[in-house]
């Protein structure tokens, strides 16, 4: 009984320790110490740029523009506006996607006492995507810098000049921050860089990405954040996700720096509801603490952070980050195994280790991976259809009852896989529920993860829980994995290794302390099992509650679930002739996985819209210049009850299509009554010198303007509106340009290698509902526009020879 108190002791201090870490800070007062961060003074900047949505190009971004203008000029900045055409080739994919638009860049400059010396820049954006105020992204990245300018103008003159790079376009493919950074001439002045971003409305704020050879970035980081949220893991991860932000650019022109964002209340990122009312000014106040710390930091010293190797490094507790060299990974896991090595020989004295159970031991571990798996992956399924960004909305409307739902799953294959172990003959119980787990995915449409996952965890059932096994020999099994799973990870991702490493170290003295729990004390294994236990455990839960915020891949959380597991086993593993302990632990486990599926039945089933968690509705009108029809569209995955009645109002009956000029997949079409709505104008002449010019010619009232082009020769030289793009490198391939904010006219000019063709595809999207449309119908409160909702849109294409 001892153990199993021991048990929910150390679960219930790790998610109290968890919870606790994971709480932003209080705000400080708008009266707050003149040289203190202030989320309070901030909030007063982001309620005036957040007041409305103001994409860029728009009439609202203006406003914004000047509004920082006069702030900057206040704070004595004396900031210019930089007006500039930002293009780039998207370097992620290998199809040819290009993206453009005209932008505002806001910089000031506060000067440093040496004007010569390497500069320190600060960098956020002001423009939001449509449709969203974009009160968290980045409206709060903008307050901040413009706080920080107020304690570093109220403070000594630092010792180089700190610039203020406001950036406009990011929202559009980070086109302010390229034109800053490829022809700027403050670009090449600076030494080093602090970005600030958002994901969402809330949380803590995460340092997620540092400029290349990061040793003297991440030495500054642990002498100066307050309570950082910051790993190796984080960069690495973000490094091969499809994610880019301003610091992007700026780290691929080689300069040093920390990007920083909050990540929480993810139903507001790029949503109506990301106001001023609903940002969390905890994370605001975390995210000026943060920022603020570093700046002044760099903004005082005499030389900047120096270059090394990169780090592997994370945050432990409070202000304690700890950072090494990657080769100091490899040590770590020699005292791993030296640890082992000692613990296995006092187990072996007390006759507690057999080789046969050490091999079932590695099965435990690996039927809680998959199965936990499994389980997570079919509560997803049951939770909401579909993967993407919009088609977990529901689910992030109601994030915390989804997390806690898969926290259950996770505590309930903890207590199973352990108990199974240890009872034996549990083959047909544990096959027949992986299998189960898998199956059951499979009413919600074919799943190879699913079926894969429970198969791969019956045959591991099957193979491992045979004769019982002890808690020395089965934990000896789960440690040997573990160590092996490090050792793999220390070769292939050596900054990732740390997440399998520490939690091992933490095992590996707990261990030894207990004999590989076969200590005859009947106090001991309890006592070190909460001490090392909860801590490692809450640790832990702050990392997968980051995997859980970050990417709607819900079985990665079993390898948590498995991680936890090395310093919980021996309180996990019960004993054969405990009958008690068992029937509760069974009880136990089947009441969380019934729980955890019907909370995620009740996300599925009962709609979570309200006022303050709207529902998306996105409707555009589409009208095809070459063949005179017109078409009401939405990309909604399932349309909304508004957007349902809207395509349906003529009596046509909404039907899948596709068009990668429309979207990036299908999306729902209506053929409705056409009305003539002017779109791009698209000509072409030959010059002089043999090379060919195309001309696109945008409305006054056009927002953004695709562009889709392909030719059968090579082509050379290519630039757009005189910037050299590597477009039409290859014959016969679709090239896909995609502009906000399109200039008046577009100049695209390029030398044919030969005769040949170029077939031009157009799709002008004009701003706002046009007048000849009939109107929109009203929305009800739990409704809200979303994205480019609201908008026509005018498809053409050409063909041209030369």
């Amino acid at each position: 009984m001892s153990r199993l108190i021991a048990l929910f002791l150390a679960l219930a201090v790790a998610l109290g320790l968890a919870l606790l870490a994971g709480r932003p800070p209080a705000p400080r007062p708008a009266d707050a110490p003149t040289e203190a961060f202030s989320a309070i003074r901030a909030l007063a900047d982001v309620g005036v740029i957040a007041r409305s949505p103001h994409p860029v190009g728009s009439p609202e971004n203006a406003q914004v523009r000047d509004y920082l203008v006069l702030r900057m000029n206040a704070l004595g900045l004396s900031p210019e506006v930089r007006p500039d055409f930002g293009f780039r080739r998207i370097d992620r994919i290998s199809q040819p996607v290009f993206l453009g638009g005209a932008v505002e860049n806001v910089v000031g400059v506060l000067p440093g006492r040496d004007r010569s010396a390497p500069a320190l820049a600060i960098m956020a954006h002001y423009d939001s995507v449509p449709n969203s105020p974009g009160a968290a992204d980045d409206a709060a990245g903008v307050a901040t810098a413009l706080e920080l300018a107020r304690i570093l103008k109220a403070g000594p003159p630092p010792a180089r000049d700190v610039i203020f790079v406001i950036t406009d376009g990011e929202e559009a493919g980070l086109l302010g921050a390229q034109a800053f950074f490829s022809g700027d001439p403050l670009a090449r002045r600076i030494g080093f860089l602090v970005n600030m971003e958002a994901r969402g409305g809330g949380g803590l704020v995460q340092m997620f990405q540092t400029g290349k050879h990061n040793q003297g970035t991440i030495d500054l980081l642990q002498a100066e954040a307050r309570r950082p949220t910051a790993s190796s893991l984080a960069v690495l991860l973000y490094s091969v996700m499809p994610n880019d932000t301003d610091f992007t650019v700026a780290r691929g022109a080689g300069v040093a720096g920390l990007n920083f964002a909050f990540i929480g209340r993810q139903f507001d990122y790029h949503a109506p509801s990301s106001t001023a009312a609903n940002l969390d000014l905890g994370s605001l106040q975390h995210m000026g603490d943060q920022v603020t710390a570093v700046a002044l930091s760099v903004a005082r010293a005499p030389s900047l952070p120096e270059e090394g190797p990169d780090q592997v490094f994370s945050h432990v507790a409070g202000d304690l980050l700890v950072a090494y060299t990657a080769i100091i990974g490899w040590a770590i896991l020699l005292a791993v195994a030296g640890l082992l090595a000692l613990a296995v020989r006092n187990a072996r004295r007390l006759g507690a280790l057999d080789a046969p159970g050490v091999v079932r031991g590695v099965g435990a571990g690996l039927y809680l991976l998959l199965l936990t798996g499994a389980l997570l992956h079919l509560a997803r399924r049951i939770a909401a259809g579909g993967g993407g960004f919009l088609e977990q909305r529901a689910l992030l409307a109601r994030a915390g009852v989804w997390e806690v739902a898969l926290l259950l799953i996770g505590l309930a294959v903890l207590l199973l896989a352990p108990r199974l172990a240890a009872r034996g003959r549990s083959r047909l119980q544990a096959s027949a529920l992986a299998l189960a787990a898998g199956a059951a995915a499979l009413p919600f449409g074919w799943d190879l993860a699913a079926v894969a996952l429970g198969i791969a965890a019956a045959v591991t059932g099957v193979m491992t829980f045979g004769p019982p096994v002890r808690v020395a020999p089965a934990w000896t099994g789960v440690l040997l994995s573990a160590l092996v799973g490090a050792a793999v990870l220390q070769v292939v991702a050596p900054t990732a290794a740390f997440l399998v490493a520490w939690p091992l170290l933490a095992a590996g003295l707990l261990a030894l302390a207990t004999d590989l729990g076969a200590s005859r004390s009947r106090w001991r294994l309890p006592v070190a099992g909460v001490l090392i236990g909860a801590p490692v455990t809450a640790w832990l839960l702050g990392y997968a509650h980051g995997v859980f915020l970050g990417l709607d891949l819900p079985a990665l959380l079993a390898g948590f679930a498995w991680l936890a597991a090395l310093t919980l086993w021996p309180l996990l593993h019960g004993e054969p002739e405990d009958t008690i302990g068992e029937t509760r632990m069974a009880l136990a486990t089947a009441g969380a996985v019934a729980t955890a599926l019907a909370l995620a039945a009740f996300l599925r089933l009962v709609p979570p819209w309200t006022e303050r968690h709207p529902e998306v509705t996105l409707v555009q009108h589409l009208h095809d210049a070459n063949t005179g029809q017109a078409f009401l569209v939405s990309s909604e995955p399932r349309l909304s009850r508004w957007s349902r009645s809207v395509l349906s109002r003529e009596g046509g009956k909404p039907a899948k299509a596709r068009d990668e000029l429309v979207a990036r997949g299908a999306y729902w079409s209506t053929p409705v009554r056409a009305v003539a709505l002017k779109g791009v104008e698209t000509t072409m002449e030959r010059l002089a010198d043999g090379r060919q010019r195309l001309v696109l010619r945008a409305p006054d009232d056009a927002r953004g303007l695709s562009l889709d082009l392909r030719s059968n020769t090579l082509v050379a030289e290519a630039t757009v509106n005189g910037r050299p793009a590597a477009l039409l490198t290859t014959p016969g391939v679709w090239n896909r340009i995609r502009l906000q904010a399109p200039p008046r006219e577009v100049v695209i000019e390029f030398r044919p290698v030969g005769p040949g063709t170029l077939e031009a595809r157009t799709l002008t999207r004009l701003s706002g509902w046009p007048v000849g449309l009939q109107p929109l119908p009203p929305r009800r409160p739990s409704e809200r526009a979303f994205g480019d909702s609201d908008t026509a849109l005018v498809k053409a294409g050409r063909t041209f020879n030369w």
